[in-house]
C-alpha cells in the first residue's frame, strides 16, 4: 500500500539524494607501503613470477583464475605484457625488502558513474601469500579506491568453491551479498559467484582496522600477529 501526501499525490520510497559526480579512473600509479609497493605491472615482472607461479607446487594458483597456467615462460609473458597494457591497471606486489616482484592485482570492471569498482585478478606466489604484505597490498589499494578516487563501492567476487578467497574477503571486511549461480563458465566448468563489498561508509572503521594491524607492535619479535585483522575490524572476534 502506497503512502499519500496530504495533498492527496502518491509518496514513493526512494533512496537518498547523493553526489552524482562519476568517480576518476585509476591509474597506473605507485601505491607505497610498509612491507609492500604497489607498481603498475610491467612485461618484466614476468621473468620473475613465472618459476614460482608454475610447476606442481603452484598448481592452486591457478585453480579458481579465469587464465593460466601457462606451458612455458614465453606465453606467461605474453599475457603478462597484455595484462600490462591493458584497460584496466594491473599493479606488481613488489615486496620492499628484496625489491622482487611477488604477485600483481588489478582494479576491474570499472563503472565511473555510479563509483563502484572491483579488485580482483589477484596473483600471490606462495612468498607472498599470508604475509602481512599480501594484507598490506590490499590495503593499499582499498585506500586508493576511496580515499583518493573517492568511489562509493568496491568489490570481491570469486567462485563460491573458493573457500580461502571467501575467507580472505570477510578477514578484509567485506560484507557478504550472496551467490549469482550459473553466473560463468570458466575453464570449460560452472561457476557459481560469491559477491562480497565494502562501502564507502564502511571504510573510515576498516582503514583504522588495517592501519591497526599493519603497525609494528602488532608483530611480536617471531613476527607473528598479535591481534587478528578479523577481530580489529570486528568481523570475526574470536
Amino acid at each position: 500500500m502506497q503512502d499519500r501526501n496530504r495533498d492527496g499525490t502518491t509518496h514513493l520510497p526512494l533512496g537518498p539524494p547523493i553526489d552524482a559526480a562519476a568517480a576518476p579512473r585509476p591509474e597506473r600509479t605507485t601505491l607505497a607501503g610498509r612491507f609492500v609497493t604497489l607498481f603498475p605491472l610491467e612485461a618484466a615482472n614476468a621473468d620473475e613470477l613465472y618459476g614460482p607461479s608454475h610447476g606442481p607446487e603452484a598448481e592452486a594458483l591457478w585453480a579458481w583464475m579465469g587464465d593460466g597456467p601457462y606451458p612455458d615462460p614465453e606465453s606467461f609473458a605474453a599475457n603478462i605484457a597484455a595484462k600490462a597494457t591493458g584497460p584496466d591497471p594491473f599493479y606488481a606486489v613488489i615486496d620492499n625488502a628484496s625489491g622482487r616482484c611477488l604477485g600483481y592485482l588489478s582494479l576491474i570492471r570499472i563503472d565511473q558513474p555510479n563509483r563502484v569498482i572491483e579488485i580482483g585478478n589477484i596473483l600471490y606466489t606462495p612468498a607472498l601469500q599470508r604475509t602481512p604484505g599480501a594484507t598490506e597490498a590490499v590495503f593499499l589499494a582499498a585506500r586508493y579506491v576511496f580515499d583518493i578516487l573517492g568511489y562509493r563501492r568496491l568489490e570481491w567476487k570469486c567462485n563460491d568453491l573458493n573457500a580461502p578467497s571467501r575467507r580472505a574477503a570477510t578477514r578484509f571486511g567485506f560484507s557478504f551479498e550472496g551467490v549469482f549461480r550459473q553466473h560463468m563458465i570458466i575453464k570449460g566448468r560452472n561457476r557459481d559467484t560469491a559477491w562480497y563489498s565494502m562501502l564507502d561508509r564502511d571504510w573510515p572503521a576498516l582503514r583504522a582496522a588495517f592501519e591497526n594491524w599493519l603497525k609494528p607492535e602488532n608483530f611480536g619479535p617471531d613476527g607473528r600477529q598479535r591481534l587478528s585483522l578479523s577481530a580489529l575490524n570486528g568481523r570475526n572476534p574470536v
